[in-house]
């Protein structure tokens, strides 16, 4: 068992399967000492939602590329068959879907065993895991402070080592916001890229998307190539991809020409942030790139307001069907805070407004569309400081308005969600942590279906400046 820890401890999932597959452990070994792992740091970390250790144990893995590598699945509008699904809140209940989603489908048809479910606030509609349900996730590299969200579970157990990746999804920084509070990598795809069915059709108007936090990016690459492509009868679909990810991210990559957004109004970065995204630029720079300063072409507040002109009748609609399945309406008493000021100012705006909101996503991915013409990328800070204090970041008081709750969220992490709108490809890579020991992400953005040179562009950095060997005061390592 301790060399198998020990082997964890240096093993992204590609070299863990590989190890499986020369005969070297067995998954049944794997299993257990992620098992072990989990139960070293969870107490600490709160980053379970419901644990699966009886059903992996039953589950025979299957015969793909990933096959006996333990995961977890993020409990947000991703069914599991094993599991019950809650979303983060009181509401659900017991609730047990009995179904797989797609994407956690295509992740069991490559091998993965699945360990347990990871937490996520109420709907994932905020920076912080941090839940009535669930209570407060904690970040690896000081427990004081917030793991991020809405992955911050996923993010938090890659980061304490427990497993070299976890499932999330992102519908406004949902993967990277977390991958930069914990200092892994986090991707998330193009619009349209992965599968969303059966249970979501479009998410958020298209701005919802699934993919997985990893401790490598060549893990990252690899399950794109296990799980990309859109389910039958999908909404969207992304240009066509490569026929390799790991390939794409190996090969040549060309001098490119970056974009270099270091603050925007009316929410500054603070003097860590500002050297995060400096510090990376820098290596962009001595690898060859080019960055140039620029504006980019959005106001700020005007697309939060239009954001959550999309998010507010989502939430209303999807707890109107909630209400209707278990055969009660959902009472306000049962949803947080935050929550019940979405439906109250946004959850029954008209049906104009609601349309109008859409079509202004739409427009500004023509507008940034037409921007990248000049670039291959744009460079920003992932978020605006590091990570706050548990409790710190969220509306606790159902009194506050909309301009309160963006200016609370929205001050912390301004750019991801502008490219959950725009549909692009975009990234939180783990290159600069703080005299204090926290990381903060840099974050960059490709051009629509353009992954590979993400990719390709994580892959050189990650050789550059290697995060790996970087581990958290809170891990499950034995060295």
């Amino acid at each position: 068992m301790q060399d198998i820890q020990a082997l964890i401890d240096q093993s992204d999932a590609t070299a863990l399967a590989e190890t499986i597959r020369a005969g070297e452990v067995t998954p049944q070994e794997l299993l257990e000492a992620t098992i072990a792992r989990l139960e070293k740091v969870e107490p600490e970390l709160n980053a379970v939602a419901e644990k699966l250790y009886d059903q992996a144990r039953r589950q025979a893995p299957g015969k793909g590329p990933f096959s006996g590598v333990p995961t977890l699945i993020k409990d947000l509008f991703a069914p599991l068959a094993e599991a019950r699904m809650t979303n983060g809140s009181l509401a659900l209940g017991e609730a047990r879907p009995g179904m797989d989603d797609e994407l956690v489908s295509r992740l069991r048809r490559a091998g993965c065993v699945f360990v347990g479910t990871t937490t996520s606030p109420e709907f994932g509609t905020s920076y912080t895991t941090e839940s009535t349900r669930f209570g407060a996730t904690r970040n690896p590299w000081n427990t004081e402070r917030s793991a991020g969200g809405s992955s911050g579970g996923a993010a938090a157990l890659v980061a304490s080592r427990v497993v070299p990746f976890a499932h999330g999804n992102d519908g406004g920084g949902s993967l990277r916001v977390p991958a930069s509070c914990c200092g892994v990598f986090g991707l998330k795809p193009s619009r349209g890229l992965m599968p969303n069915g059966p249970l979501v059709g479009e998410g958020w108007g298209g701005m919802g998307v699934g993919h997985a936090i990893t401790l490598s990016v060549r893990d990252s690459a690899a399950l794109l190539d296990m799980t990309a492509g859109s389910d039958l009868g999908a909404p969207y679909a992304a240009p066509a991809r490569p026929a390799s990810y790991v390939d794409a991210m190996r090969g040549p990559t060309k001098p490119l020409r970056i974009a270099l957004v270091e603050q925007m109004d009316p929410w500054p970065s603070s003097p860590e942030a500002l050297a995060a995204v400096r510090h990376a630029a820098r290596l962009c720079e001595n690898l060859g790139h080019q960055v140039l300063p620029v504006t980019l072409p959005v106001d700020l507040p005007q697309f939060f307001n239009m954001a959550f002109d999309i998010i507010g009748p989502n939430t209303r609609s999807y707890l109107n069907m909630l209400g209707a399945m278990r055969g009660a309406p959902v009472t306000g008493e049962e949803l947080e805070p935050r929550t019940r000021i979405y439906l109250r100012e946004k959850g029954d705006i008209g049906a104009v407004q609601y349309v109008q909101a859409i079509e202004g996503i739409h427009a500004l991915g023509r507008t940034f569309a037409n921007f990248m013409r000049d670039y291959d990328l744009i460079l920003t800070p992932t978020l605006t400081r590091e990570p706050p204090l548990i409790g710190t970041l969220d509306v606790a008081d159902d009194k506050a308005d909309m301009g309160t709750l963006i200016e609370c969220f929205h001050s912390y992490s301004p750019y991801t969600a502008l490219f959950n709108a725009t549909g692009q490809p975009a990234m939180s890579v783990p290159l600069y942590w703080t005299p204090d020991g926290l990381p903060i992400g840099a974050h960059f953005a490709g051009r629509f279906g353009e992954e590979s040179t993400l990719l390709a562009l994580a892959h050189q950095l990650e050789q550059a400046q290697p995060w790996v060997q970087r581990r958290p005061p809170l891990n499950a390592c034995v060295e």
